[in-house]
């Protein structure tokens, strides 16, 4: 099983950060965040993570390909944990497909079409991290459990922010878990099956690469990957794991990466420990 990581985006919402540094290499606590999706998507059972890159983004190759001569040197000066971690990066199995235009979420997944072949694949964006890993295996049991059809992430949102995501509808089968019958991009409130909003976690049949294949655009211009995934729903049947919003950060914006950060750190006792002085201190 592969996965697919789209990170050919321009990441305006964090300029000037981005100008030359892509968002995907912007730190959480001590990594950048699109390693924390490479490690998910193995630790789920992914053979390969294919990132759907762009020309301009070499820092995010540059992270997942070998240096000996930075491991030599830290190993030399007796900075072996660091020494560590740069060569386990270096060797994580990654592998890169190009996108030349952003032309949607939908043509970003199908540049990878010849990596997945005709293998159940996982899509999985860059702006959600899912730290504890345990997202993807629910999604690959609901999968195998149902006879190896198509499962994506949803959580419950508020309902003045249903509109601001696509949304599914159904019937809940308990257990988490949704049969999915409708999906919509963006419905008003009044227009909503549900406030499910999809995550950022797809674990796809191959199916959904031949619909991409003559998918038109749709909203924005762009070829979507949820009107592929409405098209599924009549050929296939369509899963859904209903997750705690605890279980992952989003990164998409300012706020929220920074919010990340913070909650990540906490999980160490030694930053922990700084940032209650330090945070207290501030608004003392």
């Amino acid at each position: 099983m592969k996965a697919v990581i789209p990170a050919a985006g321009l990441g305006s919402r964090f300029l000037p950060a981005t100008k030359a540094q892509p968002k995907e290499m912007l730190p959480v606590v001590d990594k950048p965040a699109i390693q924390y999706i490479v490690e998910e998507a193995l630790s789920a059972g992914a053979d390969e993570v294919v990132i759907v890159n762009s020309e301009d983004k070499k820092s995010i190759e540059n992270q997942f390909t070998p240096n000996d001569a930075l491991v030599e040197h830290l190993r030399r000066v007796g900075k072996d944990s660091y020494a560590d971690a740069v060569e386990y990066a270096g060797n994580l199995p990654v592998s890169y497909v190009y996108q030349d235009e952003p032309l949607g979420l939908g043509h970003a997944v199908h540049t990878a079409a010849q990596k997945t072949g005709d293998d159940m694949f996982l899509v999985m964006l860059g702006d959600v991290l899912v730290p504890d890993n345990e997202m993807c295996p629910k999604m690959v049991e609901i999968s195998k459990a149902h006879g190896n059809a198509s499962v994506i992430a949803v959580v419950p949102v508020p309902e003045d922010e249903v509109s601001r995501f696509g949304v599914i509808g159904g019937e809940d089968l308990g257990d988490n878990t949704w049969k999915v019958s409708q999906m919509i991009e963006k419905p008003p409130l009044e227009e909503a099956p549900s406030n499910l909003a999809i995550f950022g976690r797809y674990l796809l049949s191959p199916a959904v690469m031949e619909i991409l294949a003559t998918t038109e655009p749709g909203a924005g211009g762009e070829i979507q990957l949820t009107d592929a995934l409405v098209e599924l729903l009549e050929r296939e049947e369509v899963y859904a794991l209903v997750i705690d919003p605890a279980s992952g950060y989003d990164t998409g914006t300012v706020p929220s990466w920074i919010a990340a950060n913070v909650a990540q750190a906490m999980k160490d006792p030694k930053i922990a420990d700084y940032l209650k002085q330090a945070v207290g201190a501030l608004f003392a």
